[in-house]
């Protein structure tokens, strides 16, 4: 396993981190497998990891009892564990410590090392600073429940610079971030401010929910086709790992052979270990990747705003996603979990003042009935 350094206190982190929230039978959490789950944790800290990622919602709230389980016996020594506190549940001082409380509960333990608001985009930082959360952060950090702070994030990279500006209170931060989201959520642009700030950075979704591990066909005959030969999530991570800044990648790995797999590629990939030909190849399959969406959307947001209060942009996104990556759950799943009914590709009122502002002459309200059939859940 490759280690790198974690913020100031020099811990020394595994460069794979453990997501703990794919378990197995993750998608129905009441059948998770609660002992192979425990037994999967622990097969991956015996070749390693000793970094662990769990937050109040995953699992319907069973991800932290099976980690607490997983980590007794000793196992609690070897690793460090992170959780976060739900942005869409803590809306004031007296829910974040009571939520905290359940966690520490949950988990079976007095202090949690990394602990995260979850998910945080512009508006629940808002909330942050009205509500003063940030002192509720320093005072359960005081009373020793908690180590260092940080947050996940989900928004756009201005909006990242906004949240990583509004203290100095942030030890590390969590983004989504792979080789085909250069220019999505933060982005490369967020990526390096969070660096040139010394931030370290923790990355999630480094295969897009498996996405970039299985691409379709034309993908597959590009990269057999390279003089290096590497799987699809191997050229994934390693792209990762090449970048130092990246002090861990956090895998939601269901099987022990995802566990070998990637922990044999993280022993193998580190910071300038691509040569200049295979950064350019990666970019290649990005091309090809990208080439394969239908609607020519930049997210410029020029569309913005739209009279029914739909995110054009993202409604646009998700139906070319559902066709880059020949793959449906993801959108599918972001649709009809974050997008509210009234809100979503359905609302369109063909009014079409969105297609009056659009620099690529995008034909919205033809395509938002489209995107509402093909994504939405019957």
């Amino acid at each position: 396993m490759q280690y790198r350094v974690f913020g100031k206190d020099g811990f020394e982190v595994s460069a794979l981190g453990f997501g703990a929230m794919r378990f197995p039978a993750g998608k129905d959490s009441r059948k998770m497998d609660e002992p192979g789950a425990v037994d999967l944790l622990r097969y991956g800290i015996d070749r390693g990891i000793n970094y662990v990622d769990t937050a109040y919602i995953y699992h319907d709230g069973r991800s932290e009892v099976v980690v607490g389980k997983a980590l007794k016996n000793g196992y609690r020594d070897r690793v460090r564990v992170a959780d976060k506190s739900p942005g869409h549940l803590v809306q004031s001082a007296a829910d974040f410590r009571n939520i905290l409380e359940q966690q520490l509960r949950r988990l079976d333990m007095e202090h949690i090392d990394y602990y995260m608001f979850h998910g945080i985009n512009r508006h629940y930082l808002q909330t942050i600073l009205e509500e003063d959360l940030l002192t509720e952060m320093m005072r359960a950090q005081a009373s020793g429940k908690i180590g260092h702070i940080g947050f996940s994030f989900h928004d756009n990279t201005a909006a990242f610079r906004q949240i990583i500006d509004a203290t100095d209170l942030w030890e590390f931060c969590m983004i989504q971030y792979n080789y085909m989201d250069i220019h999505r959520q933060a982005g490369t642009e967020g990526f390096d401010y969070a660096a040139r700030k010394g931030l370290p950075i923790i990355v999630m979704e480094p295969l897009l929910g498996g996405r970039l591990a299985n691409p379709p066909a034309d993908v597959l005959d590009l990269m057999s086709a390279f003089s290096v030969q590497r799987t699809p999530a191997e050229w994934a991570l390693s792209w990762l790992w090449n970048h130092p800044a990246v002090v861990t990648i956090l895998s939601g790995m269901a099987t022990s052979e995802q566990i070998d797999e990637n922990c044999r590629i993280a022993s193998e990939a580190r910071p300038g270990h691509l040569t200049g030909d295979e950064i350019r190849f990666m970019e290649q399959i990005r091309h090809t990747f990208s080439r394969r969406a239908v609607i020519p959307c930049t997210r410029c947001d020029y569309c913005k705003p739209c009279p029914e209060g739909i995110d054009i942009g993202w409604m646009l996104e998700l139906y070319n996603d559902s066709v880059m990556f020949d793959n449906l759950n993801a959108p599918r799943f972001a649709y009809n979990h974050f997008v509210s009914a009234d809100k979503n590709a359905s609302a369109c009122s063909a009014c079409g003042e969105c297609e009056s502002r659009c620099p690529q002459e995008i034909e919205v309200s033809a395509w938002m009935p489209r995107v509402h059939d093909t994504l939405d859940n019957p």
